[in-house]
This record gives structure tokens, C-alpha cells and sequence, in this order.
């Protein structure tokens, strides 16, 4: 019998230890053996009956006892019974009526085999479930923070690491390429995630994410840790290069040597826990001219011409600087894109200077042509600053009579011209938008201009679907690197002006709305 074949404070015992060594309350394990011996004995004594289990916390005693409904006519004796007999069960029951529940005392009994091993997978089961939820409350409040462990195991290509009471996993996207690291190894690593799964590892490690560099920047610069300065933002490419961009709170610290400290001293160990990458550290300033000049170094950038509207911005430089600028394969222009979230165009002062000359001959070119212009007249709007037929629609009488050179009937004209030529314009590409067959879910998406919707059906691009397969670079345009040659793409949109921000925006909207439906 279950109570004379083992010491009833066994079970107490047995549930402080495990409680202790997994670091789970007692009453859970208590919970997870009631549990496991509910389940044995509705082997014992049949599926159909509820069994319940109770173990005093004291003395160790089990109780078996089958929950019976109290009916008037009892049908099923393993789950009802009468109201006169459920009174004889107990003093307790005396008050009990009909449609009550109440608890029939069970014989203790042997485990079989198959029972004992019913009992222990439960509890088994319950156990793991408890300490996994404890596992995840005790490290949640851990994540956005730097964890230290031993290596325990690689399993293919992601690493196993042992926190003391849990195991965490750095996923082999998330190390840095080429790091040699083995079974017994300590490392550090930027805690990205904590949550639940339901199997596998919950906690997940990083030491690849650009957090992991500033993590450890704030633990080796005092500076930084006690909010003197602050780290705007930061990018990386993984064993490699990283930039950093730091700002001093307090004007008379200076940043940056802050942040390389007394002979490279604090910059070195961070490089040595990167495995050796390579760290530019750029000082942040309200002027994004001046930040892209320190994020491009080495490379000495003449001017910059900043779109803070669009986020670009176009710098220019001189030949012999190109290359430093644009780095290896591109690394230092789109370290420096993500550090500062700007579209970065770089150039020479030559293309600048040539495409300055397109640009405002295209200009001119449309007012001439389009609202029958002489030339003279059209580039005086161009140097004036009109860029577009709709700038001037959109302007006032009282704006262009300012213009040396336009008189008021002039400007009377012109408005009318603009406004008639807009109104063609609109019922031209209306038309050409039915030809095309671009269907309404592409032609109602917010944010798509007529002229943008023109343009992409004329690249047969015609519904919501073929727009979210894009990426935002086919529609802004931008710069590769080509066997080793800096190659233009044109984008589809790139005559629209549109940054990448607003094309990235475009995109996830119908990819939303796809998704949603």
C-alpha cells in the first residue's frame, strides 16, 4: 500500500529537495505529485471516474478520493450519488443538497508499472513547466543587459551557454563571423530576448547586435555610465568595422576621447571582446552635415547639402577621397546610413556639378515646353526656386509679382497656365492609368501620387501584391558596388523624389494590408 510501503514524510521531503535544487516553490512540486497520483489511480480504478488527491503538508498523509455529483436518481455510481448516501460519507457532508459535489474516501493502493510511470511523467512534466516559468520571471527583467556564462556545448553552429541556473543559446546569426569559440569558453553576450517557448531555449543571446557594443562601451567608460555622456546610436558590421556616435551632455567633456580613453585603453577592450573589429567613434552635433563628415572619416568631405525634409543627404568630395568614403564594399557609406538613418549620396564634385546643370536644365526644359515659355523666363523660375509646374500652381500672385523681372500680368499668366496645365495633366494620367490596368487596391493605396502610379504600371508593376514585393531601394534608386566600380541604379520612383524612409513606410503598408487580409 502506497502509505505503508514508504515513510509518509518521504514525499514532503522528497518536494523540499527538488523544490530547493530547482529553485521552485514547495507547494508546486506538492501540486505536480497530486496531480501524478490523480493520474495513476484513474488507471486503477477507471478513466471515467474525477479523481481528486490531496498530501498533507504536515504529516505526509495521501488522500484518493473520487469527486461524486449528488443527483436524485443516481445513474453512474462512479460519478453520482444519492443525497442520503453522500450525508453518510462524513459529519462535513451534512449540509450538502442536491446538485452539490462531494469527495468519496479511495483505498490507498501498489503503483503498477505502467501507474508509478503515468505519476512520474506528470510530475515529471509539471516540474519542468514550473522551473521553465521560473527560469523566464527571473531573467526577463535581464533582457537589453549583458550576460556572462560558460560555453557548455555547440550544437550545429549555435552556441549553448550556461547562465548558472538556466542555459541561454547565441544562434549562429547572432555570433561574430569567424569567432573561434569552444566547450568551456566564458563569454559575454547582449541579452536581445526572454520569452516563453514551448520548447527550446527562452533566453536569447547576441553578441553580433549593435547593443552589445554599446553595452560594453557604458561598461568600460564611466563617463557614459553616469549619464555624462550619451550614446545617440550605433552600427556594425560583425567582426569587422562599427561606428558609434556619442554626444557629452556635460560641454566641457570631450566625447570622443572619453570613449578611447588614456592611450586607446577603454576603446581597446571593447575592440578585444569584438574580436578585434575595428571602431570609428563619431561625435554627434545638431548639424547632420557635420556628423556625416565625422562618420565618413577618413575621407576629408568638401560640402554636404542636406535634405532634412527627406532625410538625405548628398556629399561631396574630392576623387581621390571617393574611395576612402565609400570603404570596402561599401562599409564605411552604409555603416555611416545606419548610424545616422539618412540617405547618404556620395559624389564628386564634378558629378555634383553635373547633375546641378541637369537638374535645373530639366526644370527649365518642363516650364518651356509645358507652359510655352521663353527660355530666359523659365530659368528665372528655376534660379527662383521652382522646381515643378505644381510648385507655381500652388504659389500666389503676390510671390511671383516679388520676382524682378515678372510683371503682374505676367504672373496672371502664368498661374492660369499652371492651373490649365495641371488640370490636363491629372485627365492625361487618369486615362493612362485605366490603359495600364493597374487595379484599384494599388490605385488607393495612401501615399501613391497619379504620376507614381503611372510610372510603376508603365514598369508593369499593377497591384497591391507586386508593390509589397518590392524593396525600397528598386523605388528610390541608390548606389552598388559593381567588380569593384561604383554603378548607379535607377529607381522606379527616384523622379519623385522619395526618401528611403517614405518608401520603406509605402511598402509595409501593403504589405499590412496583404497580410491583414
Amino acid at each position: 500500500m502506497l502509505n505503508r510501503r514508504a515513510d509518509k514524510l518521504e514525499l514532503i521531503r522528497i518536494a523540499e529537495a527538488v523544490a530547493l535544487e530547482k529553485s521552485i516553490d514547495k507547494e508546486i512540486i506538492i501540486n505536480s505529485m497530486e496531480t501524478g497520483i490523480a493520474k495513476a489511480a484513474k488507471s486503477k480504478f477507471g478513466q471515467e471516474n474525477e479523481i481528486e488527491v490531496k498530501i498533507d503538508r504536515e504529516s505526509g498523509d495521501i488522500g484518493i478520493f473520487r469527486k461524486l455529483l449528488i443527483t436524485e436518481n443516481p445513474e453512474n455510481i462512479n460519478t453520482e450519488i444519492s443525497l442520503g448516501d453522500a450525508h453518510n460519507l462524513g459529519e462535513e457532508n451534512k449540509d450538502k443538497k442536491i446538485g452539490d459535489t462531494v469527495l468519496q474516501t479511495l483505498p490507498t493502493f501498489d503503483f503498477g508499472r505502467i501507474a508509478a510511470q503515468t505519476a512520474k511523467q506528470v510530475i515529471s512534466f509539471n516540474v519542468r513547466e514550473a522551473e521553465r516559468e521560473r527560469q523566464f520571471n527571473d531573467f526577463v527583467d535581464k533582457k537589453d543587459t549583458i550576460l556572462s556564462g560558460i560555453v557548455k556545448r555547440l550544437e550545429f553552429g549555435n552556441v549553448i551557454i550556461d547562465l548558472g541556473r538556466t542555459e541561454a543559446i547565441i544562434q549562429k546569426n547572432e555570433m561574430i563571423p569567424r569567432e573561434n569559440i569552444k566547450a568551456g569558453d566564458r563569454v559575454k553576450a547582449y541579452c536581445s530576448d526572454v520569452r516563453r517557448e514551448p520548447r527550446g531555449q527562452q533566453i536569447f543571446l547576441s553578441r553580433a547586435h549593435p547593443k552589445f557594443m554599446e553595452k560594453l562601451f557604458i561598461q568600460e567608460v564611466p563617463e557614459i555610465y553616469d549619464g555624462l555622456i550619451e550614446i545617440i546610436s550605433s552600427a556594425r558590421d560583425p567582426g569587422s568595422r562599427a561606428k558609434i556616435c556619442v554626444k557629452a551632455i556635460d560641454n566641457s567633456l570631450d566625447p570622443v576621447g572619453a570613449c578611447v580613453g588614456m592611450r586607446g585603453s577603454r576603446v581597446q577592450a571593447v575592440v578585444n571582446e569584438l574580436q578585434g573589429e575595428k571602431i570609428d567613434i563619431v561625435n554627434w552635433s545638431e548639424d547632420p552635415a557635420v556628423v556625416v563628415s565625422n562618420a565618413l572619416s577618413p575621407a576629408e568631405v568638401q560640402r554636404v547639402n542636406v535634405d532634412v525634409e527627406n532625410k538625405k543627404l548628398d556629399v561631396i568630395l574630392t576623387e581621390e577621397n571617393l574611395s576612402k568614403a565609400i570603404g570596402r564594399r561599401g562599409q564605411n557609406v552604409r555603416l555611416a546610413t545606419k548610424l545616422m538613418n539618412y540617405e547618404i549620396n556620395i559624389m564628386t564634385d564634378q558629378e555634383d556639378s553635373e547633375r546641378r546643370q541637369v537638374e535645373f536644365k530639366e526644370k527649365t526644359e518642363n516650364f518651356v515646353k509645358n507652359l510655352e515659355l521663353d527660355e530666359t523666363l523659365g530659368q528665372l523660375l528655376v534660379a527662383e526656386g521652382f522646381s515643378s509646374i505644381d510648385d507655381l500652381k500652388d504659389s500666389s500672385l503676390e510671390d511671383l509679382v516679388k520676382i524682378e523681372g515678372i510683371e503682374e500680368d505676367t504672373a496672371k499668366e502664368l498661374l492660369e497656365r499652371a492651373q490649365e496645365f495641371y488640370k490636363r495633366d491629372q485627365e492625361e494620367i487618369s486615362k493612362k492609368i485605366k490603359e495600364l490596368g493597374l487595379e484599384n487596391d494599388l490605385i488607393n493605396q495612401e501615399g501613391l501620387t497619379p504620376g507614381m502610379l503611372v510610372t510603376l504600371g508603365e514598369q508593369k508593376i499593377l497591384t497591391l501584391n507586386d508593390f509589397a514585393d518590392l524593396a525600397s531601394d528598386e523605388l528610390t534608386g541608390g548606389y552598388d558596388i559593381v567588380k569593384g566600380e561604383r554603378v548607379k541604379i535607377k529607381g522606379f520612383l527616384e523622379d519623385f523624389a522619395l526618401s528611403k524612409k517614405e518608401a520603406d513606410d509605402l511598402i509595409m503598408s501593403a504589405r499590412s494590408k496583404i497580410y491583414k487580409d
